[in-house]
């Protein structure tokens, strides 16, 4: 009974920090996209966008997949408030959700984001022997992706704009630190990818 009650304010704290992130995700995904401002995105563009996205998010998802099936780290939700006192932290899209929306500013989001999450993925380095190697080629195809972000801001000349930000990485002290990170970084990783593709689309249309 004692443990019970003990338990209650963690349980309470981390429903409400759940509830918070989904707010903020929610409110993102929901937020009418206004206009561009800009020329389209090529097809072309956005195509490979699409492709570079699947991969990224199938690998996640196995990811996802080998830590509940050998360490039964199955619910991210389950894992918000560690992920918040570990100081994981989230990439913004603001710029590519809000009725300001504007194309250097989606893409610089976006690059930042990408750049963001292979640090956190480098920071899983030594998760375990047997999902190295998802997580090693996660990190290159998400440095794939955000060059190809950075190729299509030369193309249009803002590379420019590009302003470099200091992120701290948590840093993890325990195996079950890294695989309880592996989860809520993959299933951050996710929803950032399907609002990115989302604005990207939006910005090729004509």
């Amino acid at each position: 009974m004692a443990d019970s009650v003990a338990q209650s304010p963690l349980k309470l704290m981390a429903l409400q920090l759940l509830l918070w992130h989904s707010a903020l995700w929610t409110g993102q995904e929901a937020a009418p996209l206004g206009s561009a401002g800009d020329l389209p995105l090529p097809q072309s563009f956005l195509l490979k966008c699409s492709e570079q996205s699947r991969k990224i998010q199938a690998e996640a998802v196995e990811l996802q997949e080998k830590l509940c099936t050998t360490y039964k780290l199955c619910h991210p939700e389950e894992l918000a408030l560690l992920g918040h006192s570990l100081g994981i932290p989230w990439a913004p899209l603001s710029s590519c959700s809000s009725q300001a929306l504007e194309l250097t500013g989606c893409l610089s989001q976006l690059h930042a984001g990408l750049f963001l999450y292979k640090g956190l993925l480098q920071a899983l380095e030594g998760i375990s022997p047997a999902l190295s190697p998802t997580v090693d080629k996660l990190q290159l195809d998400v440095a794939n992706f955000a060059t190809t972000i950075w190729q299509q801001m030369e193309d249009l000349g803002m590379a420019s704009a590009l302003q470099p930000t200091q992120v701290t990485m948590p840093n993890f002290t325990s195996a079950f630190q890294r695989r309880a990170g592996g989860v809520l970084i993959a299933s951050h990783l996710q929803s950032f990818l399907e609002l990115a593709y989302r604005a990207l689309r939006y910005l090729t249309e004509p």
